[in-house]
């Protein structure tokens, strides 16, 4: 199949040192573009990918006719404006995490993707990891019985970087749409389930920003426990309890960085028992492009639609509301 030839809106650290190397590694398709004005950023990325055309404006990139698709790694407040214009112009979209702010603001991407018939998601690469993969089998499979609890924390510490985006409001900065995501999405992906009501959350905010949250929800069939924070240590983990077993994760978000990934199963059947599945080699990012240029050129399903983002949205917009109407 003809590659998908990929441009990337700025040149932001996460893209330069996460998601173009990702691009350009993935089978089917190969890092082509680059939009900055920055001779100095351009040439960090150049210096993997030589033939690199770059652009020094963002509509320059999206004029660009070998460009099939973009990915999209602005700031937050930024996401759905560039997204609908990429898909005016032709091109499918990959756009970072959270796409939107508020899940109604899917609704337009959404339309636009039907209306152009392109491909654009969100960059929520955990569930092309087969250690998410094989806790959803686990879990749905019934090898922990009926699921009862389920609890995830997320967090790290960037207090000593005030002009990080994450901690500036303005451009949608905070923990709950940073790494709120991932424990939410998380459990929606392994469980199927979603949020029916928030039954306690609190915030703590710094400088007009979420930095960090803890909160319960009901779901339909089990208690959730939620914690994320940009004021603590590094710390991850996403926990499963049913009556018969737990299934538990390490690594569970940045995998083989923050820790090997690795899916723990624990029973007690014929006895305590603990099985372990690693997974050192698996690169998300890396199967999150693959899973896009297959989606592009042979109209395979997406394995994370715009729709499933969009209810991890709604379960960040709840937490929020309901913290707001506490104070």
């Amino acid at each position: 199949m003809k590659p998908v030839n990929w441009g990337v809106l700025g040149a932001a650290k996460f893209a330069r040192e996460h998601m173009a190397p990702a691009i350009h590694m993935a089978r089917g398709g190969r890092l082509a573009a680059l939009a900055t004005s920055s001779a100095d950023k351009a040439a960090a990325f150049a210096d993997r990918v030589p033939d690199l055309r770059v652009h020094d404006s963002y509509e320059a990139l999206l004029a660009d006719p070998e460009i099939d698709a973009v990915y999209i790694p602005l700031p937050n407040h930024m996401h759905v404006d560039w997204t609908l214009k990429a898909l005016d112009a032709g091109k499918h979209v990959l756009c970072e995490k959270p796409l939107a702010l508020r899940a109604e603001q899917f609704d337009a991407v959404i339309a636009k993707r039907d209306a152009t018939g392109l491909l654009a998601a969100e960059a929520f690469m955990i569930v092309h990891h087969p250690q998410w993969k094989k806790a959803r089998d686990l879990v749905r499979g019934g090898a922990i019985g009926t699921l009862v609890r389920v609890e995830a924390n997320f967090s790290f510490n960037n207090a000593d970087d005030p002009g990080n985006i994450r901690n500036t409001p303005d451009t949608g900065g905070g923990a709950l749409p940073d790494i709120g995501v991932y424990i939410f999405g998380s459990t929606r992906f392994v469980t199927g389930q979603e949020p029916e009501r928030i039954l306690s959350s609190e915030i703590v905010w710094d400088n007009g920003i979420d930095a960090r949250t803890h909160l319960t929800a009901a779901f339909p069939d089990f208690h959730y426990t939620g914690m994320v924070s940009m004021r603590l240590s590094n710390w991850q983990v996403v926990t499963f309890h049913g009556t018969e077993g737990a299934v538990w994760l390490t690594g569970p978000f940045n995998a083989n960085v923050y820790a090997e990934a690795q899916v723990h199963l624990q029973t007690f059947k014929d006895g305590p028992s603990v099985t372990t599945w690693r997974y050192p080699n698996d690169n998300h990012y890396v199967l999150q492009v693959e899973a896009f240029n297959r989606s592009v050129r042979t109209g395979d399903a997406y394995p994370c639609p715009l729709e499933f983002s969009k209810g991890t949205q709604r379960m960040i917009d709840m937490t929020y509301d309901h913290a707001r109407a506490a104070r």
